[in-house]
């Protein structure tokens, strides 16, 4: 059904022909034929192609009315001059003088048939069927006696006048040639219509924007991925001249010129930064065009960020939301709700707090609350590396910038979050040479690979986390102001958990269900309670979360010895009277029902130094004191040297 075709017969004798020559090809509907109706000779073409023919088969004046209103071929069932003959000679028999009534497409040469005819004949042309009566109608007024030769048409007129007529008729031949091109045509039509869609198709599925233009630099091809970059629609663009429409692509114009082909050609077009691959389009070796494919350069880094984040989903997802931090005491849930405010924002964000306090859980709850939720969340801790491997890490690097470099380099941390977020925990602790790098990251909004010449456009959101102040640390210069007011548009500060009573025995519970891989969870005393909520937790969430988890395996519900190992080393100084106390449950309850004002700030660096040189005594090292206190070797030198009344430790 594909190759349907409509033929329009001058006349009913003409029809009765066709359906008998093709009567299967009717009667499956691989031919619809009609009838030509001169009252409706210039809409018959556009019916049959609404029937869904792919061409049309007509004469004389239905091929003369129906060419060029209608989108699909027409194809003229020629009048033969054998058929013009037989015609003639069916005529002669009326012993009349004949007419022979031709479009003026058609011709027809009189003098060299004569002899053969032996009868009077004349030849009237039209070039449209209006002006066909008023041929017929000359004859009858001046009473000449004719029989007119003709189409349809003409012969309908004649009978009109009472004149007699012969229609000319289409030998077999002639209609099965004319079948014949009309089936090749469409055939070939649908050939090139199939390799067009397939054309159209591949170039609209790939990548890369394509765009031609033939020798005269006007453009004849333009697919859906150039549309989507350069913001214009095929019809305001196809056969227009690349100057006039796109002057930002020139390089095109250029290659036109030089017949020079470019590739990797970085080309600025507006916004949007792309690399190109400009050919010559050549046919027999003669220049017929250009033809440009290119890519935007940001699309290209979604593409390696998409493929990295597919290989390594664990390490780019941020896992914990809002809904995962137990927040029962008022101070937290205010916490929460301005971290929540932070999230709805897009702007960089300092989180404060103590080591163990679920930084990095709040820095990833923020991300997942954020637009950037879909992307890439990565997260590091600054104090963990040398200088050399946060940079590399950070930056990524070249194959062959440095002695033991992966082959093929490596993408660094802020490309992987690329669209997404990077968590920068313990910022603190970054050298003043890599934080103006960090800076120039955060200005340019673009990073370059260590050992590369080039710069890549970055869309990152980042969060850092302090456990010290960076306004102290901008004091002692040790921290760079500008770095500082680049980073701390937005601050959050999370109070240690002492400062939050009410959430330390919803935590407890939690990790006593958390941890109870056998459901059965330990009970506790309301003495062993009250001695949870008394103590002050120098490692906080991080130190509840581990006694838990010794209480589910253990069995043990007991504090007094931590109790005791605190009598030394947790001792709150009161601001005005400069009395010490120690901390006993008895001494406890009077601080807890007395007005003294206590500065928690000298306090916690007071009890972190008695709680250093307690592990040192015991003959403990460096490395083994930062991994019980949860922090980084770094770290550990930093609260060392900040100490007054600290022993340097034993190596």
């Amino acid at each position: 059904m594909g190759r349907k075709i409509g033929i329009i017969a001058n006349n009913t004798e003409l029809k009765k022909i066709i359906e008998k020559l093709y009567a299967d090809n009717i009667k499956s509907g691989e031919i619809i034929i009609e009838t030509l109706d001169e009252d409706k000779i210039s809409e018959q073409g556009m019916l049959l192609e609404k029937k869904g023919v792919k061409a049309i088969i007509a004469r004389s004046g239905g091929y003369f009315h129906t060419v060029g209103k209608v989108s699909v071929p027409v194809i003229q069932l020629k009048i033969s001059t054998l058929d013009i003959l037989y015609a003639i000679m069916t005529a002669k028999k009326y012993k009349k003088e004949v007419v022979l009534v031709l479009s003026h497409m058609e011709t027809f040469d009189l003098n060299e048939w004569s002899e053969l005819l032996n009868c009077s004949v004349t030849i009237e042309k039209f070039d449209h069927q209006d002006k066909i009566e008023g041929i017929i109608s000359s004859y009858v007024f001046a009473g000449r006696d004719v029989v007119i030769v003709g189409g349809g048409i003409p012969c309908k007129a004649a009978q009109n006048y009472n004149l007699n007529f012969v229609h000319i008729s289409a030998s077999d031949d002639s209609i099965h040639d004319a079948v014949a091109r009309a089936r090749e045509i469409v055939d070939s039509l649908y050939e090139q219509k199939y390799k067009n869609e397939v054309l159209n198709t591949t170039l609209d599925g790939v990548h890369d924007a394509v765009l031609a233009v033939d020798r005269e630099g006007k453009i004849i091809l333009y697919n859906q991925r150039a549309h989507e970059l350069l913001k214009k629609d095929q019809y305001n663009v196809l056969g227009k001249s690349l100057t006039d429409v796109f002057p930002e692509l020139s390089a095109i114009e250029d290659v036109l010129k030089t017949r020079t082909n470019r590739y990797n050609q970085i080309m600025q077009l507006k916004k949007v930064v792309v690399t190109a691959n400009i050919s010559m389009l050549e046919i027999e070796n003669q220049a017929v065009g250009v033809i440009c494919s290119f890519q935007d350069i940001t699309k290209l880094q979604n593409l390696e960020k998409k493929i990295r984040y597919e290989m390594n989903k664990k390490g780019l997802v941020a896992k914990f939301k809002f809904n995962d931090i137990i927040a029962a005491d008022s101070i937290m849930k205010d916490t929460m709700a301005r971290a929540v405010k932070i999230g709805m924002s897009d702007s960089t964000a300092i989180i404060y707090g103590e080591s163990g306090t679920g930084k990095e859980m709040m820095a990833q709850s923020i991300h997942n609350i954020s637009d950037r939720k879909d992307e890439p969340f990565v997260a590091i801790n600054c104090a963990a590396l040398t200088e050399s491997l946060l940079e590399s890490e950070l930056f990524g690097y070249e194959e062959g910038s440095f002695t033991g470099a992966r082959k093929g380099g490596k993408p660094g941390l802020f490309e992987l979050a690329h669209g997404g977020t990077i968590f920068l925990d313990e910022i603190n602790s970054v050298s003043l040479n890599l934080q103006s790098k960090l800076l120039r990251v955060l200005e340019e909004k673009e990073v370059m690979r260590i050992g590369s010449d080039y710069v890549i456009p970055l869309d990152v959101r980042i969060l850092t986390a302090a456990n010290e102040s960076l306004k102290d640390k901008i004091k002692d210069g040790s921290f760079r102001r500008d770095l500082f007011y680049r980073l701390n548009i937005l601050e959050l500060h999370i109070p240690p958990l002492r400062q939050r009573k009410k959430d330390i025995l919803p935590l407890f519970k939690h990790y006593l269900h958390e941890f109870a891989e056998d459901g059965q969870v330990p009970e506790i005393s309301s003495e062993f309670e009250e001695k949870l909520v008394l103590y002050s937790w120098p490692g906080n969430v991080r130190e509840l979360k581990n006694i838990a988890k010794r209480c589910v395996i253990f069995g043990e519900f007991n504090l007094d010895d931590r109790a005791a190992d605190c009598k030394d080393n947790e001792v709150f100084e009161a601001e005005n009277t400069g009395e010490e106390i120690e901390f006993t449950e008895e001494n406890a309850e009077i601080v807890k029902k007395s007005n003294i004002i206590l500065d928690l700030k000298e306090i916690d660096r007071y009890v972190e130094n008695k709680v250093i040189k307690m592990l040192e005594e015991q003959g403990m090292s460096k490395n083994d004191i930062a991994k019980m206190l949860g922090i980084s070797r770094s770290s550990l030198w930093n609260k060392i040297n900040s100490g007054k009344d600290v022993q340097k430790i034993k190596q």
